[in-house]
């Protein structure tokens, strides 16, 4: 069976996106793209996290994971990082949102699993 070409990604998507990872990587105390670039383990080059942020590319669900947990969990924050329960509430919230993204097709999963969950009410 042939697969299905996936829709593209609205331009409102990718910006929502984007400000999700600036607000994160802002929030780690990183005022510059190039200064969190430049540490040890970044999971993106500068080049890929400016065009995140701008909206020319978007990250898979796994990219956009693996920077945000990098800019909560792994980076030495930077000065004027909040306080830590600060960015991490900021992390869970970024997440969060990009999973009700049409971008991500959450939502469309939930709803799939919901359609097809068994009754457990009524066993045969």
């Amino acid at each position: 069976m042939a697969r299905t070409k996936k829709p593209p990604i609205s331009p409102e998507d990718k910006a929502v996106i984007g400000s999700l990872l600036r607000d994160v990587r802002r929030a780690a105390g990183y005022r510059s793209v190039e200064a969190v670039a430049l540490l040890e383990g970044c999971p993106a080059s500068r080049q890929t996290i400016y065009s995140y942020e701008r909206g020319g590319l978007t990250p898979s669900l796994h990219q956009f994971l693996e920077l945000v947990e990098f800019y909560v969990l792994a980076a030495p924050h930077g000065p004027g990082a909040k306080a830590q329960p600060d960015l991490k509430a900021t992390g869970v919230a970024a997440v969060t949102h990009a999973l009700t993204l049409p971008a991500y097709n959450m939502v469309e999963a939930m709803r799939l699993i919901a359609r097809m969950r068994p009754d457990v009410r009524k066993r045969p």
